[in-house]
């Protein structure tokens, strides 16, 4: 497992939210009017997108889909002022 590109990935859009440098996309989401809806609404896109995915036969587009899945997961869970350790925990927590 490659959590460590996860934990990576969530200190870029935490870096981001810090800067706030100009065009970047995940400050665009993060500060948009519509505030965590849009966040929001972006991971109920990326799931439509995954399910059709899964769907077919292409593996590079289920592969694809599934980053922008767990992208806009973590945008949102930072728009929600979720902690990833926190949600690595609990599925921790899971395991039997």
């Amino acid at each position: 497992m490659r959590s460590e590109v996860l934990e990576e990935l969530w200190d870029v859009i935490g870096e981001r939210m810090e800067e706030m440098p100009e065009g970047s996309y995940v400050v665009s989401i993060l500060t948009h009017r519509k505030g965590i809806d849009k966040s929001l609404e972006k991971v109920g896109e990326e799931a439509t997108e995954f399910i059709l995915a899964m769907k077919n036969d292409d593996y590079g587009r289920k592969v694809e889909e599934s980053a922008d899945l767990i992208f806009h997961l973590l945008l949102s869970l930072r728009a929600g002022d979720v902690r990833l350790e926190d949600v690595l925990d609990e599925l921790a927590s899971r395991r039997r």
